[in-house]
């Protein structure tokens, strides 16, 4: 990575806390900083478990319970039990809290015109474009693949998506307990490997790989949640997978897939995978491929 690269960001990252007022102890012009306003946004009128707002923001959770000291204090916030689960705690705006967090919005609507003021029509257009690249790259930026154990709640997530996915696009039904299987003692070691790609602790995406000695491996159930798809994850992860294979001895690899998975399908055509004549019983599959690992 280059020098050039490195001091671009950080030049960047100056500009943007400058320019937003993140520096400024009283954001957007309203008595607090911008770690409380930003929480009371993600609170959000309908309320939000303490856990999830962790992991959204992205901070530990003494800093975290330090701004909801904060806000309690000012009336904004109330933390309470959920009444479905009294271990779960749940942060709500009050009245007053409802109250700031629509000044905070007109506020952020004001900050964004003004931004974009100075600038020509086609600026506007270049620099919302810009912004917009950039969001998208910084989330990508954001995931982590991580070996995970297939039965584990996360993986479990992904591959009930994956599995109401296929049969909500495909005519026929898939039942991925049959055919060219993936079960949890095929896709954990020394089997396999099972992977759960994660955004901000929640799982997003999956993919697994069954070893073979002396044949090729299996790349499965690889899946990517549509609200993130668009960005490079699925090349990141296939690439994953493809290194799991390799570190597990193959030199060749083989997937399938169905036809209604035409992103996946133009995912393998560009990066190198070659259709070949069927080799397993897959009834779900209409595609199979192989690339050679080396």
């Amino acid at each position: 990575m280059a020098d050039a690269m490195v001091e671009q960001v950080r030049r960047f990252n100056r500009v943007v806390t400058q320019r937003v007022g993140a520096l400024s102890d009283r954001f957007l012009g309203r008595p607090r900083p911008l770690g409380e306003a930003r929480l009371l946004w993600e609170i959000g009128l309908g309320g939000c478990e303490v856990r999830l707002l962790r992991s959204r923001l992205g901070i530990d959770s003494g800093y975290l319970s330090r701004l909801l000291r904060s806000l309690e204090a000012a009336g904004l916030v109330e933390v309470s039990p959920s009444p479905s689960d009294a271990r779960v705690r749940v942060a709500r705006l009050t009245r007053a809290g409802r109250r700031e967090r629509t000044a905070l919005d007109r506020g952020s609507d004001a900050l964004a015109k003004s931004l974009l003021a100075a600038l020509s029509a086609e600026q506007q257009e270049r620099l919302v474009g810009a912004m917009r690249d950039v969001e998208r790259l910084l989330i990508a930026a954001g995931v982590q693949i991580a070996v995970v154990d297939p039965e584990h709640p996360d993986a479990q997530y992904c591959l009930t998506e994956y599995v109401a996915e296929l049969n909500r696009r495909s005519t026929r039904s898939f039942d991925p307990t049959v055919g060219a299987t993936a079960l949890p003692h095929e896709v954990r070691p020394p089997a396999g490997q099972f992977f759960v790609a994660f955004l901000n602790d929640e799982p997003i995406g999956c993919g697994a790989v069954k070893h073979h000695p002396d044949a090729p491996a299996e790349i499965k159930r690889m899946w990517i949640a549509p609200q993130v798809r668009g960005l490079g994850l699925g090349r990141r992860l296939l690439d994953t997978l493809e290194a799991c294979a390799r570190t597990g001895g193959a030199r060749v690899a083989h997937i399938e897939t169905s036809a209604v998975l035409t992103e996946a399908l133009s995912l393998y055509h560009s990066t190198d995978w070659i259709e070949v004549p069927r080799f397993n019983d897959e009834s779900f599959a209409d595609y199979w491929l192989r690339k050679e690992l080396a």
